[in-house]
């Protein structure tokens, strides 16, 4: 994707921003809360990749000094959100389809090997809690909201590694979430797709439940695998769909 121009980060007359802005009014913004906003406009693809930001127009967009905009940015630069330039600003990270795929090749084995501790560790009492709580049938927790299926499903996956005893295992699952999470909200945005995860994430648990872990690795191969198809067929003109209907000035 080639670098789309500049833009100003401002409020406009509705929308999140509007909402954000109402928000700024009633309080000032510390840095923590300026991270958070800033990663959801990231996210939501309010802030498109490629784009240039400055903790100038920031700072003024957030009625604050450049000093928690500045602590703000870091930390996203930190999360592989943003990258930092010296003299030049701030430019929201693009999206390197090449590097989400070797993203999705290490989480099949981290999530490997997470299952394979979760088959010897995980108590069957906390199997079939989780197991309940993917229940096709009556789908608890389910939201047509992209990005809250997205932070269900991950919790998922980290309930699997920390029920394998493994915290290691399970922080390293967190990191390769945060570099592809920008991606797998569209990956929520059908229903049919919602459906799915619960019923091959029930079929999961119920694998385990019989200590088959054979059985459970082949779903979960398959089940990154297809999340990995869909992300690669579809960032790249979700992408624009999206900045040609919806994104502007903020």
């Amino acid at each position: 994707m080639g670098r789309p121009d500049d833009v100003s980060v401002k409020a406009s007359s509705g929308g999140a921003a509007a909402e954000r802005a109402k928000t700024r009014s009633a309080a000032r913004c510390s840095a923590q809360d300026i991270y958070v906003q800033l990663r959801e406009m990231i996210l939501s693809f309010e802030l498109y990749p490629g784009i240039r930001v400055t903790e100038t127009e920031l700072a003024e967009y957030f009625g604050v000094s450049r000093t928690p905009v500045r602590e703000a940015l870091q930390r996203l630069e930190q999360d592989a959100y943003l990258i930092i330039r010296p003299k030049q600003g701030c430019f929201i990270r693009q999206l390197d389809i090449a590097e989400l795929g070797q993203y999705y090749e290490i989480r099949q084995d981290l999530e490997a090997l997470s299952l394979r501790f979760a088959c010897e560790n995980m108590p069957d009492r906390n199997l079939r809690e989780l197991g309940k709580a993917w229940d096709p049938e009556i789908q608890p927790g389910r939201s047509d909201e992209p990005g809250e299926m997205v932070a269900r499903e991950e919790s998922f996956h980290v309930a699997l590694a920390e029920g394998g005893g493994n915290a290691v295992l399970a922080n390293y699952l967190k990191d390769i979430n945060s570099h592809i999470r920008v991606v797998r909200r569209l990956d929520f945005t059908s229903g049919e797709r919602i459906d799915r995860t619960y019923a091959e994430h029930h079929d999961l648990v119920q694998c385990l439940l019989r200590r088959d872990l054979p059985a459970a690795q082949t779903l979960m191969r398959e089940h990154i695998a297809q999340s990995e198809s869909f992300a690669k067929s579809l960032t790249l003109h979700q992408l624009a769909q999206r900045r040609n209907s919806s994104f502007g000035q903020l």
